[in-house]
């Protein structure tokens, strides 16, 4: 398999619940492609009516804690918020049943790359983690792009405590609610150029990829790949994204 192959995931049963449509996936599949490239796609994870009800959330103020306008930090242009405790409903399902198909994975990487550290099976275990360190602050967001906005190449990780893999789900449709704001992952490969991805998503696609480092297996040993991830330019219309984020936050 090419390591640029995305992994075509359809979900064809987007009434079911969500930890149920995630249970359906070839996650022995999802891990390999993982392995492979450090990202993959499961196409149609989120239903078009869940992402126009997930984005319209983006205007409801009680639902956050923390608004950050991108300008304001050299970010990038556009902005977004963080959900406040207790998360809605259909993202905090998300958000655990994510982390218990990834939890494995997210171990074989840190033993791959001799990282200490080692994930509990429950998602609520590694949050108690987390909150006992000062991470008390979640971190699922939802991004909002107008045109002429951009998200500069960053890494997701808030504090001592940072899960490897994160996700992200387009809500709106390219081509129709927005063009440009392509999705942007680079890697930077010890003693090479960076390699830069630009992967197409479709609206209710999910992207799983890594936060900070992945290993890869060389010609002679394994090493560490860093990566970083953005959103190119919005050319005209508003683009929604949501960010699942596995640890929490210092502030």
């Amino acid at each position: 398999m090419s390591s640029l192959v995305t992994l075509q995931q359809t979900i064809h049963t987007n009434t079911q619940p969500v930890i149920e449509r995630l249970n359906l996936l070839n996650w022995s599949h999802i891990d390999q492609t993982l392995n492979q490239q450090g990202w993959c796609v499961i196409n149609s994870l989120f239903s078009t009516e869940e992402c126009l009800t997930t984005a319209a959330m983006y205007t409801n103020e009680s639902l956050y804690r923390k608004r950050i306008i991108m300008n304001n930090h050299g970010f990038g242009r556009g902005e977004y918020q963080y959900f406040r405790y207790p998360l809605p409903d259909l993202i905090a399902q998300l958000r655990t049943a994510l982390y218990s198909h990834l939890q494995s994975i997210a171990n074989q990487w840190n033993e791959a790359m001799n990282i200490d550290v080692r994930y509990p099976e429950q998602h609520k275990d590694f949050i108690d983690r987390c909150h006992q360190e000062g991470q008390n602050h979640p971190t699922p967001l939802i991004l909002q792009y107008n045109a002429g906005d951009y998200n500069c190449l960053h890494q997701d990780l808030y504090g001592k405590h940072m899960f490897p893999l994160q996700a992200s789900i387009l809500l709106s449709q390219p081509e129709q609610d927005f063009k440009g704001g392509e999705f942007v992952l680079t890697e930077q490969r010890p003693r090479m150029q960076s390699r830069a991805h630009v992967i197409p998503l479709s609206q209710g696609d999910a992207l799983i990829f890594a936060v900070h480092q992945r290993p890869v297996q060389g010609s002679r040993s394994l090493y560490r790949v860093n990566l970083r991830h953005g959103v190119s330019e919005i050319r005209s219309g508003h683009r929604h994204t949501l960010g699942v984020i596995f640890h929490d936050a210092q502030s």
